[in-house]
Order: C-alpha cells, then sequence, then structure tokens
C-alpha cells in the first residue's frame, strides 16, 4: 500500500526547499592578439549542474516521493470515462440534475461556469488533475537529480524513481494533447507560470523523450502493474506513435471545421506508424505478457496484476473519492444503485439496448460488457433484469464481484463485507493490456497497407473471444478493424481517443439517429406509456429514463461538431489561465 500521506507530505516539504545554481564561467583577462599567431577561442561554458544536497537521504524517502505523482491520476479514473466514454454515441449519463457536468457533456454541450460544482465539470478537472500530476513530476526530478547518492541512496533507486516519474509525466502530456490539443509545456519548477502553448509536434516528441528515457532504468517487468516496468513505456510509447502517426488536428485545422457537421479527412504518418509497430513488437515479443484463456479475468478485483495487464493505476478503495483519490469510481459510476431501484438513474451507462446488437450472441465478451442480469448473493441469490422496456442495460465490467462466479453465462454479484450499502472502489483502473497492444500493431499494419499480416492478430482475440476459430475473418476491412477495437475495450476508456484519432467522430454519433431511445415515441413519459403501459409484469416502465435518453440522443445528434475533436481549456472557477487563444467554437 502506498504511503499516501508521508510522500504528500515529504513533497510538500521538499518543495519549499530553494535550489541554487553555480556558474562554472571564470573571469578570464582579455588576450591580447599578435601578428599572424591565431586566436584559439575559449570553449563554450558548460550548462551549470545543481548543487548536490541530502534532500534525500533513503531509498525509503525516494520511493515516497516517486509515489507523490500519482494521486491525481487515481482521481481520474473514474472520470476518464466521464471524458473519454460518455461524449461519444454509445453511453449517457444521468449524474444529477440535467445542468450538472456529466448530462451536459452527454449532450454535447459546455457547461456554464457558475451555479454548480467545479469537480463535477469533467473537462476542468481533467486538466486541473494532469498538471497537477506534472507538477508534482517536475518537483521530483528536481529533487531527485540534486540529491547526493549514498549507501542508503543508491544510484540504481535513483535512476529507477527518475524514470517512473518521467514516464507518468509523459503519460499525463499524452492526455491533455488527446483531450486539449496544443498545451504549454511545463518541464521545470519555474515553468510554471509559462501559458503559451506549445504545438502539438513538440508535446509528442517531448513525451517520446520522457518516455524512451524512462524505458532505459526502468526494470524489464513487475509483478505489481501499478508499477512502471520497460514493458509500460513500449506499451505506452506504441499508443503514442499510433496516435501521432494519424496526424492530430492542429488548432487551426479545429478552427477551420468548427462548425462543420463533416469529419475532417484522414491521414498518416507511416514513419511513426513504423515506430508503433516497432514498440508494439517490444512488447510482444518480451514474452512478459498474453491474453488470458478466459477474457472476462480481466476485470474485478480477481484480475489484477494478471498476464494480461500491462500497466494500471492503483486504488486502496478509500470508502470515498477523497483528496488523495484512492478510490476508483469506475464500480460506483456503472452500478449507482445496485439493488435498491433498478428504474433510478445510473451515473453513467449504455445510451441504448441496441448497443447489445454489436456483439454475437456467442462472443463471449458481451457477457461483462453489458450486463443484463444479477444475482444477489445476499438476498439468496435473488435475481435482477436490468433490461428493456422495464429498464436498460448496465456496464459490467468494473460491478465489484468478490470472486469470479457464473451462473450459466449471468455473472452473480457478491455484497463487499455483507453490507448492502457497500460498493468498493478499490479495484486499480486498467490503464492498458496486452490485448490494446495487438490492436495498436493491427491498426499499424493495416494502415501501413499491411493488412493480410494485422489479420492474425484480429483473429487471435476473435478466437478467444469465441473460444474457438469458427468466427475468424477471413480478410479485414477498416470497419472490421474499428469493430474490434469497441468490442474488445468496451467501456475502457478509449471511445472517444479512437473516434477521434480515425477521424471519424461525427459520422459516428451520427448514429444514434438508429437506436431504440431516438424514436418519437420516446419524447415524453405519457407517449411512452401510451405504448408500452406503466407496467410490465408487475415492474414500472421507465418512462422518465426513456424520455432523457430520447433528449440526450437528440442532442447528440443535433449539437456535434467539428469542435468536439477538443474539450475547451478550462476556466476555472471564472479565472482565465491566460491560455490563448481558447479551443474553436468554445
Amino acid at each position: 500500500m502506498k504511503k499516501v500521506f508521508y510522500f504528500l507530505t515529504l513533497i510538500a516539504f521538499v518543495a519549499l526547499v530553494s535550489f541554487t545554481f553555480n556558474s562554472c564561467k571564470d573571469d578570464t583577462d582579455d588576450v591580447v592578439e599578435e601578428p599572424e599567431v591565431p586566436v584559439v577561442p575559449e570553449p563554450e561554458p558548460e550548462e551549470p549542474g545543481p548543487v548536490l544536497f541530502d534532500i534525500i537521504k533513503t531509498n525509503a524517502e525516494a520511493e515516497a516521493l516517486g509515489n507523490a505523482v500519482y494521486p491525481p491520476l487515481q482521481r481520474l479514473s473514474s472520470s476518464f470515462s466521464f471524458l473519454i466514454e460518455l461524449p461519444t454515441e454509445s453511453t449517457i449519463s444521468f449524474e444529477g440534475p440535467e445542468d450538472r457536468g456529466a448530462p451536459v457533456i452527454s449532450r454535447l454541450e459546455q457547461a456554464p461556469k457558475t451555479g454548480f460544482d467545479v469537480p463535477h465539470d469533467y473537462p476542468d478537472k481533467g486538466f486541473q488533475r494532469l498538471y497537477e500530476s506534472i507538477g508534482n513530476s517536475n518537483i521530483v526530478i528536481a529533487k531527485i537529480d540534486s540529491s547526493r547518492v549514498n549507501d542508503n541512496f543508491t544510484q540504481d533507486t535513483k535512476d529507477r524513481i527518475r524514470a517512473r516519474v518521467k514516464f507518468t509525466r509523459a503519460l499525463s502530456y499524452f492526455y491533455l494533447v488527446q483531450l486539449y490539443g496544443e498545451v504549454p509545456l511545463k518541464l521545470k519548477q519555474a515553468d510554471a507560470s509559462i501559458t503559451t502553448r506549445a504545438s502539438i509536434e513538440e508535446i509528442y516528441t517531448q513525451i517520446v523523450k520522457d518516455l524512451t528515457e524512462a524505458e532505459a532504468d526502468l526494470p524489464a517487468y513487475d509483478s505489481n502493474k501499478a508499477v512502471p516496468s520497460k514493458g509500460a513505456a513500449n506499451a505506452i510509447l506504441s499508443r503514442v506513435y499510433l496516435t501521432w502517426g494519424q496526424n492530430p488536428l492542429t488548432l487551426a485545422q479545429v478552427d477551420a471545421i468548427k462548425d462543420s457537421k463533416t469529419d475532417p479527412a484522414h491521414s498518416v504518418d507511416n514513419a511513426k506508424l513504423e515506430k508503433a509497430l516497432e514498440y508494439a513488437n517490444k512488447v510482444v515479443n518480451s514474452g512478459q505478457y498474453s491474453l488470458l484463456d478466459d477474457y472476462n479475468r480481466n476485470f474485478g478485483i480477481v484480475g489484477q496484476n494478471g498476464d494480461e495487464h500491462i500497466y494500471t493505476i492503483h486504488h486502496d478503495g478509500d470508502a470515498v473519492d477523497n483528496v488523495l483519490g484512492q478510490s476508483n469510481h469506475q464500480t460506483h459510476c456503472t452500478f449507482t444503485n445496485r439493488f435498491t431501484d433498478l428504474t433510478a438513474d445510473f451515473h453513467i451507462g449504455p445510451a441504448d439496448p441496441t448497443v447489445l446488437d454489436r456483439f454475437d450472441p456467442a462472443d463471449k465478451r458481451k457477457l461483462l460488457s453489458y450486463t443484463t442480469r444479477l444475482f444477489d448473493s445476499e438476498d439468496g441469490n435473488k435475481r435482477y433484469d436490468w433490461a428493456f422496456p422495464v429498464t436498460t442495460p448496465i456496464y459490467g465490467k468494473w460491478i465489484h464481484r468478490s470472486g469470479y462466479v457464473t451462473t450459466g453465462d449471468i455473472p452473480t454479484i457478491e455484497r463487499a463485507g455483507g453490507s448492502s450499502a457497500a460498493q468498493p472502489n478499490n479495484i486499480n483502473r486498467i490503464e492498458i493490456r496486452y490485448a490494446e497492444v495487438l490492436l495498436i500493431k493491427a491498426e499499424a499494419l493495416f494502415f501501413l497497407n499491411r493488412a493480410n499480416e494485422a489479420l492474425p492478430l484480429i483473429n487471435q482475440l476473435r478466437t478467444r473471444a469465441f473460444g474457438d476459430n469458427s468466427h475468424n475473418l477471413s480478410s479485414l476491412t477498416k470497419e472490421d478493424l474499428f469493430k474490434e477495437w469497441e468490442l474488445e475495450l468496451t467501456f475502457e476508456q478509449k471511445r472517444w481517443t479512437n473516434l477521434t484519432r480515425w477521424k471519424t467522430y461525427i459520422q459516428t454519433i451520427q448514429t444514434v439517429q438508429n437506436f431504440e431511445y431516438y424514436k418519437e415515441i420516446y419524447k415524453t413519459p405519457e407517449s411512452i406509456i401510451a405504448e408500452f403501459g406503466d407496467a410490465i409484469d408487475g415492474v414500472t416502465v421507465n418512462a422518465p429514463f426513456y424520455a432523457k435518453a430520447y433528449k440526450h440522443l437528440h442532442a447528440k445528434y443535433d449539437n456535434v461538431k467539428g469542435k468536439h475533436y477538443r474539450f475547451p481549456i478550462p476556466q476555472l472557477s471564472g479565472v482565465d489561465l491566460g491560455i490563448t487563444q481558447q479551443n474553436p467554437g468554445y
């Protein structure tokens, strides 16, 4: 367990310590030129280095200090669902009143900056906490570099902790550049006040620099997947190059399409896709990771640190999502009301029952991706159904199960500690697993016009999903590739970044017009009751829910524009951060 209070106290202390830099340039006499004698120029002075202090005295202190970069990312574990899954066609949110942050994102609208809590304005929260992690990273790197090694603080530890922190800083910048585009590049404590946006190329170049430097000093493998390793660095590098290799939109390009209802053209950079392939191959060829035979064992507490996990965000599971970030609310947000009220609004969930039809009935990935039936182990295994038209399916991967239990094809819920009120939040967030690396490799090969080499990778996933090769593909289209990403990684916080990378975001949002809840019969509670009656088999039809779903789907369709390839730069509590210009259209 991370020593959270200790390392936060330590980083607060060391942040107060000032550092001086000495000049290596000595005063010299003027050079007297003699006739016909060449003048030898003085060498350029070396960059001044830090004065070394014994701020970090032991390996344990270095470990604790290095852990200070994680809490901001921990506090985003559930928030990323609202930023990366919610503004897509497949997900909606009724977290609180309709003017709160999550429902606003669900409708592809922009929240006002007054009238409700900033913690529920997810674009602001994401921006803040990613920069918190970066700021902590910069402090730790400075303190690590400025501390002398000794018998209790070894060079190996110094290099390893610095590598972990650079890995985390790179990951934070990767999320920032995808979500907000050009952002200020702050790499030292003294850079905290920088407001000038760096270019897309500059940010990606720095991300790659941090990750490659981190990879050199990280251990090849760590059985605790919440600890960065070479495998984790190479996996994220493959994801970075895959994204960079599909030419992320610049500020000017977003400005040109901000009001458009048509996606921009997709193009690729072959050299960067080759790098994505290179780093994916490093992960594959390491032999450290593999697909689990049973897809569903990747999820829940029982699945943590499995062979398929490459890097995760650790959560101890405190009772609330407190300032230290130890809780992961992926469970709470998708299964908000548990067994108490099947018709109560969830915080985030599937936008329509028809999304289940994207899965072949024989695809075992469907079982936890969309849960329609659960048994309560504390109530005699009483059966509960989440099914249209009484209610709607729920995302099942993050519903807590104290064990891996199924009844036929139906997962059984286990309440933690025997408490009907408890829904533990100590499930680690999966940042990247081996299946995604195979998808990254397949996508890079496909866009390098090597679809024949990508096909076996996709079929490897499908063989696992169906239990045999009876559903393997004989050829691979772009649509096949994109669908496999969706089926394999349903609600794993990838959907928006995938759609914007492929430049298919707007056309995908527009498919909501084919959803069940988009139909006119769902426009009002009265029209819904007129269609279905007010109850089916004695269970009340959730008419108000369906009416809100109708509203959100129509809002997605009507509101989507090119500007939604980015989130707005925050105006935190009405304070201008000085970052100009605002992202187009906001």
